[in-house]
């Protein structure tokens, strides 16, 4: 890697940060308990990923975690915390299977499948947190489907939008995607 490689990968990132927290303001819908439905927030951190790689999208996520954090605290445990920000919000790296080798042009089909599996990953580390920490809410059901569908409640919606803008927009970004 060049300095110029650095110095881009690091100048997208901070504008990828930047634009997903803006994109985290306007919420469409607010879980009771946590979570929500934004304007497509994850879509920057998921493009980043796709264009750079596994290893600077899960970097890059992990800082959004804790950017999200610092804007909507909710601490409970640390193993929550790592949980429910770091470790959910880096995992949406895993795009960057997306990703294509030298040479090569990213595949929009692998970007898709990137991206599912990506917000799956998300899922489950919050699905994991409701488990350990927050089964009093489910009463009498169990915690683990309770954990599913209030996660998926919210996720499902983010996985839908991120899917539709970016298969909107994939065309024009092509270029610019493939094109380090």
């Amino acid at each position: 890697m060049n300095k110029r490689f650095n110095v881009k990968m690091l100048a997208e990132g901070g504008m990828m940060l930047a634009l997903a927290i803006l994109l985290n303001t306007i919420r469409i819908y607010q879980a009771p308990n946590g979570g929500s439905v934004s304007a497509g927030s994850m879509i920057p951190i998921l493009l980043y990923a796709i264009k750079w790689g596994f290893g600077p999208g899960i970097i890059l996520g992990s800082i959004y975690g804790l950017m999200d954090f610092m804007f909507n605290p909710y601490f409970y445990h640390p193993l929550q915390f790592f949980l429910d920000y770091i470790i959910a919000y880096g995992v949406l790296g895993i795009a960057g299977i997306g990703h294509a080798k030298e040479g090569k042009e990213n595949s929009f089909a692998k970007s898709v499948m990137g991206i599912i599996i990506a917000i799956c990953g998300r899922l489950f580390s919050h699905v994991l947190s409701g488990v350990i920490f927050f089964a009093e809410y489910a009463g009498t059901q169990n915690p683990w489907i309770y954990s599913i569908i209030y996660n998926a409640t919210y996720l499902i919606p983010e996985l839908i939008i991120s899917i539709l803008v970016i298969s909107l927009i994939w065309k024009p970004l092509r270029n610019l995607i493939n094109n380090n």
